[in-house]
């Protein structure tokens, strides 16, 4: 052999045989979350909640001897920005995407992950997020319907109140949350005297509820989320009405305490308990490891049950021995115990929505903590 061939073959192996750890093949898990924009405060919730578990897992040896890597895209909540990074993160390889936070965000999304065959797991809780046969989906929280159904009998056979408004911004969620919550009222007898819709972020909400006014409402029913929430609890008790107002599940978040201010105090949310109040070992554990690392509670419920997701699609696979996501999504469909999660039991039904649901009617105190009020 020629000398100066030989010399080249024996310098290639020799990079071969260094080349670093990092070569060796991983997991490829994406985060698709706002990182920025309006609901920042989730989705850096997410990432860090994704990231905390990758670190548990990789070093107890990761999954199936692949060390999990983790690859962030911020779709900042809006549906062009999340088109982009579907494509995105498909295009580098992951098996599975965590999010996004917003159902609007998450559906643009939907069938790039679907043609790709990756597995997608959300909060987003938009019925038709799971209504379009895109096996690839898998529904973390709960769907807009439980929540309106347990909202209209609370409002009406509860707390009766006579003249309840619907209120909603117009993204896919808390308009279709709205729409379910304004039908199950009247379903049950309720008389709804606004079904009213804000433009999400203008901050200035007075004369949506200068109509509100008008209506001379006991209730007030507000399905977007926590960023314009705050603001209009504080704007309707400025403006004088006096009604009862609630929140839906997207204002559970600290932030809406924040831009309330002292108009957050007798304000209610409906949602599912929040993360100090989840009982189980698990649930205690990995928030006071989260504490610990980033010296903060999770911001809500959703980051947590986004890693639920996480966490049973990484078990289904262990579990069949492969990384086939197909695979991963029959057996989570066909478990015969739930998996026991962050959340509470986790299984999902063949149309991707997890199964079960059990919510809660918190009060904010003066102190800005929350009291059940109700709970189903």
């Amino acid at each position: 052999m020629n000398r100066c061939i030989r010399t080249i073959l024996i310098a290639t192996l020799v990079a071969i045989m260094t080349l670093p750890a990092f070569a060796a093949e991983t997991l490829k898990v994406g985060v698709q979350a706002p990182i920025t924009g309006s609901y920042a405060n989730e989705g850096q919730g997410i990432e860090n909640g994704v990231r905390l578990l990758a670190e548990q897992i990789n070093a107890k040896g990761g999954v199936m001897g692949r060390q999990i890597e983790v690859i962030v895209c911020d779709d900042q909540g809006t549906a062009m920005a999340a088109a982009i990074c579907a494509k995105d993160l498909v295009n580098k390889g992951v098996k599975m995407v965590i999010g996004s936070y917003t159902s609007t965000a998450a559906e643009a999304a939907q069938k790039t992950y679907f043609n790709a065959g990756v597995l997608q797991t959300s909060d987003g809780t938009a019925d038709g997020l799971t209504e379009k046969g895109y096996w690839t989906f898998l529904r973390n929280s709960f769907p807009n319907s439980a929540e309106a159904e347990f909202a209209a009998k609370y409002l009406v056979t509860v707390k009766k109140y006579q003249r309840i408004v619907v209120l909603s911004d117009f993204s896919t969620y808390a308009d279709g949350l709205a729409n379910a919550t304004e039908a199950a009222i009247k379903r049950m007898g309720g008389h709804v005297v606004s079904r009213d819709k804000i433009k999400a972020d203008s901050q200035n909400f007075t004369p949506v509820l200068t109509n509100i006014k008008s209506k001379k409402p006991d209730a007030i029913f507000f399905a977007g989320y926590y960023s314009d929430g705050g603001q209009l609890r504080s704007q309707q008790l400025a403006l004088g009405i006096k009604a009862d107002f609630y929140g839906g599940d997207a204002n559970d978040n600290p932030d809406f305490v924040k831009l309330a201010g002292s108009a957050a105090q007798g304000a209610f949310i409906i949602n599912v308990p929040e993360p100090a109040a989840l009982p189980t070992p698990i649930a205690k554990s990995f928030i006071a490891d989260y504490q610990k690392k980033y010296g903060e509670m999770p911001p809500s419920i959703w980051g947590l049950m986004n890693i639920d997701g996480m966490r049973a699609i990484i078990h289904a696979m262990e579990q069949n021995k492969n990384f086939d996501t197909k695979q991963a999504v029959a057996y989570l469909q066909n478990m015969k115990e739930p998996l026991d999660g962050i959340t509470g039991s986790i299984a999902f039904a063949k149309d991707g929505n997890r199964k079960g649901g059990a919510y809660v009617v918190k009060k904010i105190e003066a102190d800005g903590s929350y009291s059940n009020e109700y709970v189903e």
